[in-house]
């Protein structure tokens, strides 16, 4: 006997729906993801550790077990519950190409950043990222849109209208986005704590396994509406104050 393969939907409600899986990535889209995410970007991620050097100045992190329980808490706190639900708003406001939406999700990501090194973060690497996007789609129409943002493009906005262009879809955008941003932490972390490449490779490994997860409560989040948005993390607010004044520094956060 013959045996039949393939996915089975069913319209009978008493029946369990099966997902049929989603396409696979086109290369193109895949090459210009991959592309974002990577230090090699001209945008400056390399120069900023968030905080951790001044958790590592305080002595909150001092090895390999400390650095991960910091990493996976501000993957949790400022990635999960503020910055990637914002990249997800933000994509299908430039996806419809929504200006006064795209200029509040701005608008919030300055006004949630709670220090002047985190402001001028998001506001270097946004700057760098549009400057990028420029050069390599210079007929986009969405992008008088990007330079009318003031005082100038946060990075998760510039992020998502540069996401947007590659053609993926919205939750690879946000893993591509999230991958980039625990690659730069675990190498702020091998130069600041110090740590070996090993050890920072199981750092990285161990924030990969988190990131599916991560990146689907992040689009729950955002769908739930602004208000389940949020950028509440104190301690990472006292740390980053501190670190404006630190004596001793190799990075600019």
């Amino acid at each position: 006997m013959a045996m039949i393969t393939g996915t089975i939907t069913s319209t009978d409600p008493a029946m369990p729906r099966v997902r049929r899986p989603a396409p696979p990535l086109p290369a193109a889209a895949l090459l210009q993801l991959m592309w974002l995410a990577s230090p090699a970007l001209p945008v400056g991620g390399f120069s900023y550790s968030d905080g951790l050097e001044a958790a590592v100045d305080a002595g909150l992190v001092n090895d390999e077990a400390s650095a991960g329980r910091w990493l996976r808490d501000q993957l949790a706190l400022s990635q999960q519950r503020a910055d990637l639900p914002l990249l997800a708003s933000a994509f299908k406001a430039w996806a419809r190409h929504d200006g006064a939406r795209i200029t509040e999700l701005n608008g919030w990501a300055l006004q949630t950043r709670e220090t002047r090194e985190t402001r001028q973060q998001a506001l270097q690497m946004g700057r760098s990222l549009a400057d990028w996007l420029r050069q390599r789609q210079p007929g986009d129409p969405r992008l008088p849109t990007l330079a009318e943002l003031a005082p100038a493009p946060t990075w998760p906005v510039v992020f998502a209208l540069a996401a947007v262009v590659t053609g993926a879809p919205l939750r690879e955008s946000l893993l591509a986005f999230a991958f980039g941003w625990a690659e730069n932490m675990v190498q702020a972390a091998i130069k600041s704590v110090p740590l070996g490449q090993s050890a920072g490779q199981r750092l990285l490994g161990s924030l990969a396994e988190a990131l599916p997860a991560v990146v689907d409560t992040a689009i729950t989040t955002a769908a739930a509406g602004d208000t389940a948005r949020q950028n509440l993390a104190p301690m990472l607010a006292i740390l980053s104050a501190r670190h404006e004044a630190q004596y001793s520094r190799l990075f600019r956060s």
